[in-house]
C-alpha cells in the first residue's frame, strides 16, 4: 500500500453494530477521501450514497469441475469419488463445488477440469460524497478475501488518480479473512461496538486481531445507554488494553427513519447520535492527522 495515504478501516465482532451507518456518516462529514465497501459477503455502503457506476469488471476467483461431454463416458467414477456431491453423471453442482480436483484425477477418460469462473464484479463509481470503490460476491462464492484487495487497490488507484490524501474502508464483520484483508496496512482501525454480551465478546475477539497485526485502534460504543453495565464493561476493557474511546452514541430511533430515507445519519437532521457521530469523526481526524 502506498504510505502517502491515510487508511482508516471501520470493523466490528459481529454484525448489526451499526458499522456501515457510521462510516456512511464519516464518508459524509470528511474531506478528500475515497470510499471502500469491503463488505463484499454482503455489502450495503452504496445503499446510503447512491453512487453512479464509473468502471465495473469481473471477479474470476475459485476453480470448479467442468465436463468435456464428447469425452464423458458416464462411467461415475467422479460422482463415486466426489464427498461434497457436487458431480453426477449427468450434471455440476456449481454451487456445492470445492474445486478439490479429485473428480479430474479420477476420471479415466480425462473428461473434467478445473477453470477459474467468474464469482463477482467489483464496481468503481462517483457517489455525492465521493469515489466509491465497491464490488459484490455471487452467493456462496469463494475467494472473498481475494475480491476485498482488488475492493482497496481500487480505491489506492483512485486516491492516487486524484489527488486524495484518506480511504475510509468499511470492513466486514467477524475474524475472517475479509476482515483480515480490509485491515492489511491500515493506519487505524476503528471497532464499533454495543453494550450486549455478543457485542463484548466478539469486540474482544477483533480487538486480539487487531493487535495481533500491530495496527493502532481506537473504539466506538453505539447505543452505550441500552445497558449502563454492558458499557461500563466495554470502557473497563478498553482502559485494560490501552484502547482509546472516540465516542458513545445514543440509542435514537432516527437511525432506522435516516436508513430509510437512504441517507448517511448525519444528514438527517441534528439528533443526539449525528452529534455523537460529528464529535467522533472530529476525534478520528486528529487521530489521523491526514
Amino acid at each position: 500500500m502506498n504510505k502517502t495515504l491515510k487508511q482508516l478501516t471501520v470493523v466490528s465482532g459481529k454484525g448489526g453494530t451499526g458499522k456501515t451507518t457510521v462510516l456512511a456518516s464519516f464518508g459524509a462529514l470528511a474531506d478528500n477521501k475515497v470510499l471502500a465497501d469491503a463488505d463484499v459477503d454482503a455489502a450495503n455502503l452504496h445503499l446510503v450514497l447512491h453512487p453512479t457506476l464509473v468502471d465495473s469488471g469481473d471477479f474470476y476467483g475459485a476453480k470448479i469441475a467442468v465436463r468435456d461431454e464428447s469425452l464423458c463416458q458416464q462411467c461415475g467414477e467422479c460422482e463415486r469419488r466426489c464427498r461434497f456431491g457436487a458431480i453426477t453423471t449427468e450434471e455440476i453442482d456449481e454451487l456445492a463445488c470445492e474445486g478439490c480436483g479429485i473428480c479430474v484425477l479420477a476420471c479415466p477418460h480425462h473428461a473434467l477440469a478445473l477453470e477459474t469462473v467468474s464469482c463477482g464484479k467489483w464496481f468503481v463509481s462517483d457517489t455525492p460524497y465521493g469515489p466509491l470503490a465497491h464490488a459484490k460476491l455471487l452467493p456462496a462464492a469463494e475467494s472473498s478475501g481475494r475480491l476485498v484487495t482488488i475492493v482497496r487497490q481500487k480505491a489506492e488507484d483512485l486516491a492516487l488518480q486524484r489527488g486524495l490524501p484518506l480511504i475510509l474502508i468499511d470492513g466486514s464483520p467477524g475474524i475472517g479473512c475479509t476482515t483480515v484483508a480490509a485491515l492489511a496496512d491500515v493506519d487505524m482501525a476503528l471497532i464499533v461496538t454495543e453494550p450486549t454480551l455478543s457485542g463484548i465478546h466478539d469486540m474482544e475477539r477483533v480487538a486480539e486481531l487487531i493487535g495481533h497485526f500491530n495496527i493502532p485502534a481506537t473504539l466506538l460504543i453505539n447505543k452505550a445507554d441500552i445497558n449502563e453495565e454492558n458499557t461500563q464493561r466495554i470502557r473497563d476493557y478498553c482502559v485494560q488494553h490501552g484502547l482509546d474511546i472516540v465516542g458513545e452514541l445514543p440509542y435514537d430511533e432516527t437511525v432506522t427513519e435516516a436508513l430509510s430515507a437512504q441517507v448517511p445519519l448525519v444528514e438527517y437532521g441534528n439528533s443526539p447520535v449525528a452529534a455523537g457521530l460529528r464529535e467522533a469523526w472530529a476525534g478520528l481526524e486528529q487521530l489521523l492527522d491526514y
